[in-house]
């Protein structure tokens, strides 16, 4: 390890499937140490994972990096998005966290935009149309199905949240990651009481919302962790927000993530309502706004078809009118809660290779829809679109992107770009940095730019074809087995 040139941050990525710490020297932006410790969800029906988890993974992780995690001068964590944790009056967990991929709640979330107005008044209260994925929604399911756990919850958190509670002692969330509960009024800056009320939610269980720039606390004990006492603790906030400090992104860049879940997002000046619900209308965590899309497949979607394949999952071969939409665990965008995967086209000829790469196609198909929604009218169209994510060095996932959008793509080197963006909140208390300034000093987003090709219209007519024919099965709802139809 060489020398630091100055003071010691960390920055955390709890993630759905592991937390990833990098402690970086705030001046240069070197990684000076990481580590990583996995978590574990549950299948089946739901996706939950139990809180204590990522707290056990925080500390295997730090373990890793050795003595400069203790040397660190501040600390952020940045983490997965609309999970609920709901806490007992001890701090404890009721329950396992309902995390973004849980779908159960999508009935609450249609009854809940029918109740309170209908999509366009919420768009322009909250700045998104609620589905499955939103907090708020998750409650209205908890309450619903679960009352006692309801009557026990004392404090009600974000993942990043509970971790940066443990740390200082203190219950606070930030702008970028408490936009996504859906009873966050991105119109006022504040919390919906008309929204809380309606869900039976005490606004004395939510934390305090700490602003850009703010200190959310100080390390109040070691304990289990190596940080020294009165160790400064930023306000964290949501992956995509962390990311987009970590790229030290400027308004009308374009970004496509590639992981677990496949976001496009940008920051904008305007504050964004989208009616349809395609656009989730968040903050991001500098005071500006964070327009985005989302699907539920991507990776592990495509991974999984490579797997019953037994292809490896790079094996893709071209010349194929096969369809095959991934949506393995329902879908966001577009907004299928209850739709399984499918698959159309196939002949005696298509090979293995072909209906991979169907799956790589109906995967960006789906972040390429929602991409000119969340660019204002007057961004360039023409620029590269960065690609970051654990897909994004993936020659199969870089070809598509190219082939389906028509335009340049640029990966940049630095990896875990969620925990550089939270390493760049520490640094940025330390320094009174923007974070975003702090992440374009260390250059975060230096990289290759892989040349447009010619965009592939007629694939992107078929899959758009194949997705409007097959709506009516796409949309069935569960039979009472709990089954989907598609």
């Amino acid at each position: 390890m060489s020398a630091a040139e100055g003071p010691l941050v960390v920055g955390v990525d709890t993630s759905t499937q592991s937390t990833k710490v990098l402690v970086v020297d705030a001046s240069s932006g070197q990684v000076v140490a990481s580590g990583q410790a996995p978590h574990t969800v549950t299948s089946g029906a739901g996706r939950e994972s139990d809180p204590r988890q990522w707290w056990d993974a925080l500390r295997q992780a730090l373990d890793q990096c050795g003595d400069a995690a203790h040397e660190a001068a501040a600390v952020s964590i940045g983490g997965q998005q609309h999970g609920l944790v709901t806490l007992d009056a001890q701090g404890d967990p009721v329950r396992p966290a309902l995390l973004w991929n849980d779908v159960r709640s999508a009935p609450q979330a249609r009854r809940l935009v029918e109740e309170l107005g209908g999509p366009k008044a919420w768009a322009e209260r909250t700045g998104s149309v609620p589905g499955a994925s939103f907090t708020a929604t998750k409650w209205a399911w908890l309450a619903e199905h679960e009352p006692a756990a309801v009557r026990a919850t004392a404090a009600v958190r974000l993942p990043h949240d509970y971790l940066t509670e443990r740390l200082t002692g203190q219950g606070t969330t930030d702008r970028g990651d408490v936009s996504g509960t859906g009873w966050w009024a991105s119109a006022t800056g504040s919390y919906d009481e008309e929204v809380l009320s309606h869900i039976g939610l005490d606004p004395a269980l939510l934390p305090r919302v700490v602003g850009p720039g703010e200190v959310a606390g100080t390390v109040r004990e070691r304990g289990e962790l190596p940080f020294s006492k009165g160790t400064l603790v930023a306000a964290g906030t949501g992956d995509n927000a962390a990311a987009a400090l970590g790229l030290g992104l400027r308004p009308g860049t374009a970004v496509l993530s590639l992981g677990t879940s496949g976001t496009v997002y940008a920051v904008s000046t305007r504050r964004p309502t989208d009616p349809t619900g395609t656009v989730a209308g968040f903050a991001d965590a500098r005071g500006d706004w964070l327009p985005l899309a989302c699907t539920l497949n991507c990776t592990l979607a495509v991974d999984r078809v490579a797997a019953l394949l037994g292809l490896d999952r790079e094996a893709v071969e071209p010349g194929t009118d096969v369809t095959l939409l991934p949506y393995l665990d329902g879908e966001r965008t577009p907004d299928l809660p209850h739709a399984s995967g499918l698959l159309h086209g196939l002949r005696h000829d298509t090979t293995g290779g072909q209906v991979l790469q169907a799956a790589y196609d109906g995967a960006v198909h789906s972040l390429l829809g929602a991409l000119d929604l969340v660019l204002d009218a007057d961004a360039d169209r023409s620029a590269p679109l960065l690609l970051i994510g654990g897909g994004a060095r993936g020659t199969a996932w870089q070809q598509t992107v190219r082939r389906l959008s028509g335009r340049p793509v640029q990966v940049p080197e630095a990896r875990e770009l969620v925990a550089l963006g939270a390493a760049a909140q520490a640094a940025g208390l330390l320094t009174g940095e923007d974070p975003a300034a702090v992440a374009r000093r260390w250059d975060t987003a230096r990289g290759p730019v892989l040349e447009a090709v010619e965009r592939d219209e007629a694939a992107l007519a078929r899959i758009a074809g194949v997705l409007s024919d097959a709506a009516p099965l796409l949309e069935r709802a569960p039979d009472k087995h709990g089954q989907g139809s598609a």
